[in-house]
């Protein structure tokens, strides 16, 4: 059986299109903490919402799913980069 870390990915995620003023940070973090996700979101001055969330692809997938299923968001472009582990870290958060 693999070891734990080795399926952990961490990805940077930048959002565009619908997604301020519509709950979506707010879901972003319940969703990540469900699935036991970490990182952070935040609102960015352009408009978009920047995330780094770390966790297994399928907590991921599932994290954008949730949030892709709230009212009123809508994304349309995201912005995607593969980045390093971050190690020690253990909730996820709204950056403000």
């Amino acid at each position: 059986m693999s070891d734990y870390n080795e399926k952990q990915i961490r990805k940077y995620i930048k959002f565009y299109g619908v997604v301020q003023g519509v709950g979506f940070r707010y879901r972003a973090e319940h969703a990540a903490n469900l699935v036991g996700a970490t990182g952070w979101v935040r609102n960015d001055l352009d408009g978009g919402v920047s995330m780094e969330i770390q966790g297994t692809e399928e907590q991921i997938d599932q994290v954008l799913l949730m949030i892709e299923q709230g009212t009123y968001v809508e994304i349309r472009n995201m912005d995607v980069k593969r980045l390093k582990l971050v190690e020690g870290e253990y909730v996820f958060r709204t950056r403000r």
